[in-house]
């Protein structure tokens, strides 16, 4: 398998890890604060949505990636800068 075909399944992987990272963070913490302030299920329904908003917005960056006229945010910043040294050292491993 290419070394830049095994970057790219490892940022696909981690990609999926930290959207449902932070899905996952957002409810529990919802339902721990919905258990200490006895809200139930208010914070809980907000932790849900604000964890759909995080993912949405990693999916939205995702899609950012290859186009050259928009300004790159932090998760597409951090995928370039891996690609690159993905790149990089795979191309001096060939030499």
């Amino acid at each position: 398998m290419d070394p830049q075909e095994i970057g790219t399944i490892g940022i696909a992987s981690g990609l999926g890890c930290s959207i449902v990272a932070s899905l996952v963070v957002f409810i529990v913490g919802g339902i721990f604060l919905d258990r200490w302030l006895n809200t139930s299920p208010l914070l809980l329904l907000i932790g849900v949505g604000i964890g759909l908003i995080a993912a949405g917005y990693q999916l939205y960056e995702l899609t950012q990636l290859g186009q050259r006229d928009k300004a790159a945010g932090p998760v597409t910043r951090t995928i370039k800068r891996t690609l690159h040294t993905t790149h990089r050292d795979s191309t001096d491993q060939s030499t």
